[in-house]
């Protein structure tokens, strides 16, 4: 799966939804507490302008200085920005400031063209062992995509993910993200647990087995030995996994006691 065709739909849907919110109170952000919308705007525009200095650069480690702050001078602001959101003061619930739309719009636009030019076995920085373009391409899509919905689920009702994406999502959650997240939170030692994620909107049986500090993945299998099964779309699959939406969602069966350790094992970020 190219990713690169989905982070173009999903960065554009997002810049879609900044137009159609500018000048109106940002809304609280549910499955981002901390933040409004426009300090998710703010935090995703920040996030395609750094990743793209690591790609374009080719980057062995990161930006001097990553700071989200407006005067940070890699964040191309303009520099008429009054009533844009202040990091250090979130949740900012002001009007969503107009010139926002236009300045996700140029960061997504610049990121998109630096992940669609370099070669992705390139070697830049990143924070996980495949030190390549292609795991830029790869997650800046799922964050955008996530993001878009996060935005989405606070204005309104929220589309569900594109199921090739939200597939791909399951599959990258155990074989990048959920060792990263144990390692950096120091989650507890696994006791062998077992889940099984059963698509029911296409093909797609993920089966992940927790051992100590490791974690196994296995699709296509039957699963059978597995804990706790939990069924749903390939969207809902990917959004319980970044604990965007609850276990009732999904059509849950065996061991609920091992179902809630799961965010245990893979502690939130």
């Amino acid at each position: 799966m190219d990713p690169l065709p989905y982070f173009h739909r999903e960065a554009a849907a997002f810049e879609a939804l900044l137009r159609r919110e500018a000048g109106r109170p940002a809304p609280a952000v549910p499955t981002c507490p901390e933040w409004s919308v426009a300090d998710l705007a703010l935090h995703l525009g920040a996030v395609h302008r750094f990743v793209t200095a690591v790609v374009v650069h080719g980057l062995g480690a990161p930006p001097g200085d990553a700071r989200l702050s407006l005067d940070h001078p890699g964040l191309g602001v303009p520099a008429e920005h009054d009533g844009w959101p202040e990091p250090d003061r979130a949740p900012n619930r002001g009007p969503l400031p107009a010139g926002m739309a236009d300045w996700f719009a140029a960061g997504a636009a610049g990121l998109e063209e630096a992940l669609g030019t370099a070669d992705p076995g390139k070697p830049v920085w990143t924070w996980t062992s495949d030190t390549t373009v292609g795991f830029w391409k790869r997650i800046q899509t799922i964050e955008t995509a996530v993001h878009r919905w996060d935005a989405d689920n606070a204005t309104g009702v929220p589309r569900p993910l594109a199921a090739e994406l939200a597939a791909d999502m399951i599959a990258q959650t155990f074989e990048v993200m959920a060792p990263a997240r144990r390692a950096w939170r120091q989650a507890p030692p696994a006791a062998g647990e077992r889940f099984r994620f059963r698509r029911t909107d296409g093909d797609g049986d993920w089966t992940v087995h927790f051992d100590g500090d490791e974690v196994r993945l296995t699709s296509g299998q039957g699963g059978e030995d597995s804990d706790v099964e939990l069924a749903g779309t390939a969207s809902d699959l990917a959004l319980f996994l970044w604990q965007r939406v609850p276990a009732d969602r999904l059509d849950v069966t065996g061991d609920r006691a091992v179902l809630d350790r799961y965010f245990d094992l893979v502690p939130p970020r």
